[in-house]
């Protein structure tokens, strides 16, 4: 079975967000090839969901709604995702292992 990968408006803007930070990061540690890298591990990692959404950790009561980790680093990144029928899943959000939560 393969499903449809369908990143949300707001998840769109967390890869932004999340881009724009590595950016600064990037040009205050010399490290330029860091946002493509980080980008490129959060694509890749997507990848699961178009064949194997259910084996990612349920979150709270909804057994549709779950989250991906993607590591990179000494920690990673988190993906919020839905999974809306049997050929299309929605990620809802993107954020760091270390923020405090969704927004």
């Amino acid at each position: 079975m393969s499903f449809s990968v369908r990143l949300t408006r707001e998840a769109l803007e967390d890869l932004q967000r999340l881009e724009d930070f590595l950016v600064e990061l990037a040009l205050a540690h010399g490290d330029f090839d860091l946002p493509v890298r980080a980008v490129d591990a959060i694509r890749h990692e997507l990848r699961i969901l178009q064949t194997n959404p259910y084996t990612c950790r349920k979150v709270g009561s909804n057994p549709l709604e779950r989250e991906l980790v993607v590591p990179f680093g000494g920690s990673g990144y988190v993906a919020l995702f839905e999974i809306i029928s049997e050929r299309e899943v929605a990620v809802a959000a993107i954020r760091h292992q270390r923020e405090d939560d969704y927004h």
